[in-house]
């Protein structure tokens, strides 16, 4: 497929449709949003079935087939946020504290944007892998962590423990850790009766939230304006730039082109679930609208609309 064909199949897609709707209801000031409890209710079932996919698939995934996806998305896990700690302080121009903030949100990975791309793939018809579910729980802890260490060698951070405890006992690691092993010990008799409601479901759902998604991503581009174009150019090339390193690793390991569309997607994407919560509790002083906004209002629909085809691309070209 040419760029143009991936970006239109992309764009095509349900659920990258619902979320620009979420967007525009945005701009036009509707009253368009879901009760807490109900977005609540979708992250939770979606970072759920996510792991319990994973734990299916791992069932007929080998050892030595897991080993090296596992050690070059570790290597992802601490690289990213070392190299958006270090582009926020000279690029950005970020003090210390905002600057770790930021590198947590970009060193951690969003769920949200895995499935897209994983989604995307399995329509192009380039995905092999059924693992990399696994690899979003390998990938949602080390940049968070790495971030709070970079914190805290610059100063002393009261609450360091705390938010290394919050980044291991939160929701988002105990559902995506949890699904994954429920996935790969369960009876398989009994999985096959929740899987029509967790994998025949899962689109539909996942549709729902980025709906969601979309009305609070526009909310925030007036975070990304006060903060100025610099940020901006953060938000939009820095992933580009680990989008292509994960696509190099990926084809190092040997996966496939829609595994390392994939990788590549998650080394790109910034957290907004997991990284918000661990910096409000070990930062306390950073401005986390910025954090947010940038990783939620640009690099997250970037990567949605046209990130995911252009990794693709990358893939097809060096696969």
């Amino acid at each position: 497929m040419s760029i143009s064909d991936l970006v239109s199949l992309n764009l095509g897609s349900p659920v990258v449709l619902a979320f620009l709707l979420g967007v525009i209801a945005a701009f036009i000031k509707s009253d368009l949003r879901f009760p807490e409890q109900v977005t609540s209710l979708l992250s939770t079932y979606l970072l759920f079935a996510i792991g319990l996919k994973g734990g299916l698939r791992l069932r007929e995934s080998s050892v030595s087939e897991l080993a090296w996806p596992v050690v070059i998305t570790l290597i992802l896990g601490v690289a990213t946020p070392l190299v958006a700690f270090i582009v926020a302080r000279a690029f950005v121009r970020l003090d210390t504290i905002n600057a770790a903030s930021l590198a947590a949100h970009y060193g951690s990975v969003s769920a949200v944007t895995f499935t897209a791309a994983e989604s995307f793939a399995q329509a192009a018809g380039t995905l092999e892998e059924g693992f990399l579910p696994a690899l979003v729980a390998v990938l949602e802890i080390p940049g968070i962590v790495v971030a709070l260490v970079i914190a805290s060698r610059a100063r002393q951070v009261r609450s360091m423990s705390s938010a290394i405890h919050e980044v291991l006992t939160g929701k988002s690691v105990v559902l995506l850790l949890g699904g994954l092993i429920i996935g790969t010990i369960a009876n398989q008799e009994a999985l096959t009766r929740v899987e029509p409601f967790f994998i025949g479901l899962f689109q539909g759902l996942l549709c729902l939230f980025l709906l969601d998604l979309g009305t609070l991503a526009g909310q925030r581009f007036n975070s990304i304006r006060r903060a100025g174009a610099r940020l901006l150019v953060f938000a939009t090339v820095l992933p580009i730039v680990f989008g292509v390193i994960g696509v190099f690793l990926a084809s190092l390991v040997g996966m496939s082109e829609g595994g390392a569309t994939v990788l590549a997607a998650m080394a790109a994407s910034a957290s907004y679930i997991a990284a918000p919560a661990a910096v409000r509790v070990g930062l306390p002083e950073a401005d986390i609208g910025v954090s947010l906004g940038a990783a939620l209002g640009v690099t997250f629909p970037f990567n949605l609309i046209i990130g995911i085809p252009l990794y693709s691309e990358i893939a097809s070209a060096l696969i």
